[in-house]
């Protein structure tokens, strides 16, 4: 880990999505960093979720475009390889969200080779800084074999973290079966300990149209900005600043500033570039971030939330990186997909966490208990209920044994449970840590028979060739004994480290 001395962050003025204007920019910024790619070179961008749905969730094809060819243009003959890499989120095929950015004619067009995260063996990285959650953490082959690393994230906000930029891009360096370990209240501690992983050599973020108030399906923003850098904490903090947000505030991106990635403070970073950081903060006025109770983003809505604190209660009252961000995530797809979603929409309480109070809900209204650690005592339309508490510590939560969800197991799964607990009159519990959006999703189709977007006409025929493909690759790995790499214990024969988080 070799973080500059004097970090510098150059702010680029770019008005659009001209892959030819943005690779002379990236170029000139390569430059005046005294950056050359050499051997492995790993281009990471923040596809989560892509059009049709998602059209301003993910970095933007004409974006990767001109920062590969920048790449070329400064180390013509050094690279060994030049890859652009991701997992995207919400239990969906990567192979579906390349295809809704555009990025397969990009990549023939610039001849750069491409992974999907969750289709790659997965390597075992040793920690052993104090403050760890755990002793290891997979992460994919392409990730750990990089000699230089490029992290290209889309300007967005996000509800679990506030902001998603530089630091936070890194949940895409796991898959869904490891990203999904410790996404819980201790989530921006996991954004920390996975800056051991790998750190960028170069950054430069999708800022030309950013994305507001969340991470899935953002405000569009137009800032018209290109920003690089080659420390990822003194990135963010630069970023977080251009909207006017104290990076000190943003838990994982003090964290990662502690543990002694980067500065914080302005006077210690290099700025430069043809927009000054007033002029930057100017084009932001207003930009709207996450961090939304769930009790008060479905105010005045048909559903109402309820939210206990999470198994720590100690660390924080409400479980910031879990479940309640992403029911507030699951109903903006629903409404992407339904403009009538709000209308329709049943009676339904959700509750989260250790919940004391009252649950006034009606005979005919759903009560839904989400995630392991919801918990509830009292009565319900008349009814005595009682939800205990099943949250297993993450040191029983193996990242050896764990396995994908899939996605159409639990939407046949989900679909048995939600008919039974209406027949029964009971509440609909979910179990989970967290309970992925996908799932709440899905909670929220059935609850209302609102429509469903994996069975959509729209999008059925290529995410159901994506998940083919997807599943066709990694049981032909499997066979071959590719889940897990060289890195890992059992490939020199010896036995899984025992499962335990470091406190």
């Amino acid at each position: 880990m070799k973080i500059p001395a004097t970090p510098k962050v150059i702010i680029r003025n770019v008005s659009n999505y001209d892959p030819g204007v943005i690779r002379r920019v990236i170029r000139e910024g390569l430059e005046e960093l005294d950056l050359t790619p050499s051997g492995r070179t790993l281009v990471k961008p923040n596809c989560v979720a892509s059009k049709p749905q998602f059209p301003f969730a993910f970095t933007r094809a004409e974006f990767l475009e001109g920062v590969v060819m920048a790449l070329r243009d400064r180390a013509p003959t050094g690279m060994s390889e030049l890859a652009i890499g991701e997992r995207c989120g919400i239990t969906v095929p990567t192979r579906y969200a390349f295809e809704g950015a555009d990025y397969y004619p990009m990549f023939k067009r610039t001849g750069v080779k491409h992974y999907h995260f969750e289709e790659e063996p997965q390597v075992e990285i040793p920690l052993t800084h104090k403050e760890r959650l755990r002793d290891y953490l997979f992460t994919p082959e392409p990730i750990a074999k990089a000699d230089f690393f490029v992290n290209c994230p889309k300007f967005k906000s996000h509800p679990w973290t506030t902001v998603t930029f530089s630091l936070k891009n890194y949940i895409g360096i796991q898959d869904d079966r490891h990203r999904l370990i410790d996404h819980d209240h201790r989530l921006d501690e996991k954004i920390a300990d996975l800056q051991y992983i790998i750190q960028p050599q170069f950054i430069a973020i999708d800022a030309i149209v950013a994305g507001e108030g969340r991470m899935l399906t953002p405000i569009p923003r137009d800032l018209k900005l290109v920003i690089m850098g080659n420390c990822q904490v003194a990135f963010d903090a630069v970023c977080a600043n251009i909207i006017r947000v104290d990076p000190r505030t943003v838990d994982h991106i003090r964290m990662a500033h502690e543990r002694g990635f980067g500065p914080l403070d302005l006077d210690k970073i290099q700025i430069s570039g043809d927009v000054s950081l007033e002029e930057a903060q100017a084009r932001a006025v207003g930009f709207k971030v996450g961090l939304i109770r769930v009790e008060k983003y479905f105010e005045g809505t048909a559903i109402t939330a309820y939210a206990g604190p999470p198994p720590e209660p100690e660390r924080t009252n409400y479980c910031w990186g879990g479940c309640p961000g992403a029911i507030e995530e699951a109903i903006e797809i629903l409404r992407q997909f339904d403009s009538q979603c709000d209308a329709r929409m049943k009676r339904t309480h959700v509750v989260f966490g250790a919940y004391e109070g009252p649950i006034p809900a009606g005979p005919d209204e759903s009560v839904v208990f989400i995630g392991d650690c919801a918990s509830w005592k009292g009565e319900i339309a008349g009814k005595l209920v009682s939800i205990e508490n099943v949250y297993k510590h993450r040191r029983t939560k193996n990242p050896y044994t764990v396995k994908h969800d899939d996605i159409y197991a639990k939407m046949v799964t989900l679909a048995q449970r939600a008919r039974k607990a209406k027949k029964e009159g009971v509440p609909l519990r979910l179990e989970g840590c967290p309970v992925s959006v996908a799932e709440q999703v899905l909670m929220l189709v059935f609850v209302s028979g609102l429509k469903n977007p994996i069975l959509d006409p729209s999008s059925a025929v290529g995410f159901n060739k994506s998940y083919a493909e997807w599943r066709s690759k990694t049981l032909v790995d499997r066979v071959r004994g590719k889940a897990y790499q060289v890195h890992g214990p059992a490939e020199r024969g010896e036995a899984a480290p025992e499962v335990g988080a470091a406190e």
